[in-house]
């Protein structure tokens, strides 16, 4: 059971990989988490193995309406809203001379919008009960740039840097951290269509950790006491270089 008192967490991109798994290990831990993905047969075979803790709810962060209604709906069921983990996210990594500008929208709406549409919905909630977790799960992208990979880096850098924007900005009640993890085993990379940056990943992709090491940290962040804010926590397998 967690050691703090339970918190509503909302978890967004639930239906798989990372969110999947901080939603399932807190939920485990005591907390209420309200799960959002646009799969909801896999929301909902998440809520059967998780139990009465976590609610499904369909999202489309790319959606502002949809965001604001999956943070109103929380707070409205359950009182308040005490974390969002902004955890939604898509990678189709290629070359910029590919020219798969449609792929490369997809992510800036994902990655970039979804994230401010989530922090437009929960900061005047935060503000108003007077005290809040954001969590975003960035990439070790957003530190660094490889081949294949510059849109998708740029969106983790613009993660990073309004989230510490955010941290600098928000009332010291208002706890703000970064999880950039490395290569994890998740679907993300299913999504790439460009065949050299797909060769390349099956390669990078070699030495992976389980998205629970993920969960991990999340948990570790979410579990201290009050007046401790975790800012940034880097999770990588020891053998990723760089």
């Amino acid at each position: 059971m967690a050691t703090n008192p339970s918190k509503v967490v909302l978890v967004t991109g639930a239906s798989s990989g990372i969110g999947e798994a901080v939603a399932a290990r807190l939920v485990k831990e005591g907390h209420r988490v309200v799960a959002g993905a646009r799969r909801t047969d896999r929301l909902q075979a998440l809520a059967d193995r998780c139990g009465a803790g976590l609610d499904p709810v369909r999202l489309d962060v790319t959606d502002r309406a949809d965001v604001a209604a999956f943070v109103q709906g929380a707070r409205d069921r359950h009182g308040r809203v005490d974390v969002l983990i902004g955890n939604a996210g898509v990678m189709p990594l290629s070359r910029l001379d590919s020219l798969l500008v449609d792929e490369w929208d997809r992510m800036i709406d994902v990655n970039v919008r979804g994230l401010l549409h989530g922090i437009a919905a929960a900061l005047p909630v935060f503000a108003a009960q007077g005290g809040g977790h954001f969590v975003t799960v960035a990439s070790v992208g957003a530190h660094e740039v490889v081949p294949t990979g510059a849109v998708y880096c740029g969106t983790k850098y613009a993660a990073w840097a309004i989230t510490e924007g955010l941290r600098q900005e928000c009332d010291p009640s208002i706890r703000v951290t970064t999880v950039s993890p490395g290569v994890v085993t998740s679907e993300l990379a299913d999504s790439i269509t460009d065949p050299g940056a797909a060769e390349m990943m099956r390669t990078f992709r070699a030495n992976a950790i389980a998205p629970d090491a993920v969960a991990d940290a999340v948990s570790y962040a979410l579990s201290q006491p009050d007046g401790v804010d975790v800012n940034e926590i880097v999770v990588r397998p020891s053998r990723q270089r760089p």
